[in-house]
């Protein structure tokens, strides 16, 4: 049986990763508009992503006898303005997941759940992963500057992304 304490964290914790796939999904719509259709594909993978993260969070809840308790999920801002100023809110968006999902690795270590502990360090894995996507998307539009053909170029290579579900030990 999953701790109240645990349980309400990761509920918080779902909240947080339904908002990282607004904000996602925002993302790409914003890219769309702009017709950088690559950018956009990029963003929608990432937001199919944050809603199998929060339905991991989800079912392993209710795997441990817990409540799952949805909250409203705030409105993403979009005023992203560049390619550039959208991807360094992501990857500072990733960072504060990272330390969120830290927080629940610290309470299950504190509590002596050693069933969450595992299952958390999926996350703590994927976290990894995915600061280093978006800080590299981010270094190479820094390095890019203005250069509308290399906007384009990375366009197209962001655009060839698919998304295939996480394979997990559940």
């Amino acid at each position: 049986m999953i701790s109240k304490s645990l349980n309400k964290a990761i509920n918080e914790q779902i909240n947080k990763e339904l908002f990282s796939e607004y904000l996602y999904l925002a993302m790409s719509a914003w890219f769309a508009k702009e017709n950088l259709d690559g950018f956009a594909n990029w963003m929608l993978v990432q937001a199919q992503e944050e809603r199998f993260h929060a339905m991991k969070f989800f079912n392993y809840v209710l795997e441990r006898g817990g409540e799952v308790e949805l909250a409203a999920i705030a409105k993403p801002d979009k005023s992203f303005k560049a390619p550039l100023n959208a991807f360094k809110m992501a990857y500072e968006h990733e960072q504060f997941i990272t330390k969120s999902i830290n927080g629940l690795m610290d309470l299950a270590t504190k509590e002596k759940d050693y069933a969450a502990k595992s299952f958390l360090q999926w996350y703590i894995d994927e976290q990894v992963e995915e600061e280093a996507t978006a800080d590299k998307i981010v270094s190479q539009l820094k390095m890019i500057g203005d250069n509308m053909h290399a906007i384009f170029m990375l366009d197209r290579e962001l655009g060839q992304r698919t998304y295939t579900p996480p394979t997990t030990a559940e």
